[in-house]
């Protein structure tokens, strides 16, 4: 049965997901799968163990040490998942979801996401995880990983749950966008909501063109507004994130190769690293 899966840890992040999730869940007439995972932790690594230096002996007693401690911190990162799991689900059934089921796991994050949206339409994640989430000048190492690996679009939650009331679709004709296009044309979640139509670097006839035939695919419904600029994309989208009301970025993700990316850098990191508002990037 599909649903929609919404991954959630100790991070401030995670009532915005829930409630990004709960929106989207009933936009789309889906339940929600609420997903937590305890991660696998080397109780050496973990306890910055320098035993290699030591006697034997002692070595010895201190890996029995490490043992006891990693089991009792794995207890209580266990009963720390059910409470947040719990709790997950309480704002969604406040939120008016009824069809909603949790799942505690244990072992890497985003393997067990990418096993567990075989049956999701939408995976929905909070922008950075515990430990980062107050470092605004970057985004979670997570997100960029499943959203490369992942056959489904991913929701990245802002810090502060707002319901989407206007999408902002950056397009720039590749194969991503089109497929973002696509889905913001046909899909219920995007059903009634104004669309700002956002080209950046579009200094030429070709760029016009394209535009032109993708504000043709949009029904009555949508109110559909276009922005063209010649200026760079990581300044361009931001601003008019900026000035719109309670707006969702919508955007193809990561159109170019890793190689690529390395030497000019991603317009999808650094999207989803600056605007202030939840970001869907279908791949």
């Amino acid at each position: 049965m599909e649903n929609l899966l919404a991954a959630i840890d100790a991070s401030a992040y995670a009532t915005s997901v829930c409630g990004y999730a709960g929106w989207a869940a009933r936009r789309l007439s889906l339940p929600v799968e609420l997903l937590h995972v305890v991660q696998r932790q080397d109780p050496i690594t973990a306890r910055r163990d320098l035993s290699g230096a030591i006697g034997l002996g002692v070595k010895s007693d201190l890996m029995e040490e490490l043992v006891r401690l990693s089991e009792e911190g794995s207890r209580t990162e266990i009963e720390k998942g059910r409470i947040l799991l719990a709790a997950g689900e309480q704002l969604l059934r406040e939120a008016g979801m009824t069809d909603i089921s949790t799942l505690h796991r244990h072992g890497g994050v985003i393997e067990t996401i990418l096993e567990r949206e075989d049956h999701a339409r939408v995976v929905v994640m909070g922008k950075r995880g515990v430990g980062h989430e107050y470092a605004s000048d970057h985004i979670g190492s997570t997100i960029e990983r499943v959203v490369r690996a992942s056959a489904k679009p991913v929701l990245v939650a802002s810090r502060e749950y707002s319901e989407p009331k206007h999408i902002v679709f950056a397009y720039d004709a590749s194969p991503a966008a089109e497929r973002a296009l696509e889905r913001l044309a046909n899909s219920p979640l995007f059903e009634g909501l104004p669309v700002t139509i956002v080209m950046a670097e579009a200094n030429s006839d070709t760029k016009r063109r394209q535009l032109d035939k993708t504000e043709a695919v949009f029904a009555s419904d949508h109110p559909v507004t276009s922005v063209v600029e010649r200026g760079k994309a990581e300044k361009v989208i931001p601003g008019v994130v900026a000035s719109t009301d309670n707006p969702l970025l919508l955007m193809g993700a990561y159109g170019h190769s890793p190689i690529r990316r390395m030497i000019v850098g991603s317009t999808t990191t650094e999207m989803v690293r600056t605007v202030k508002a939840p970001v869907l990037m279908v791949r």
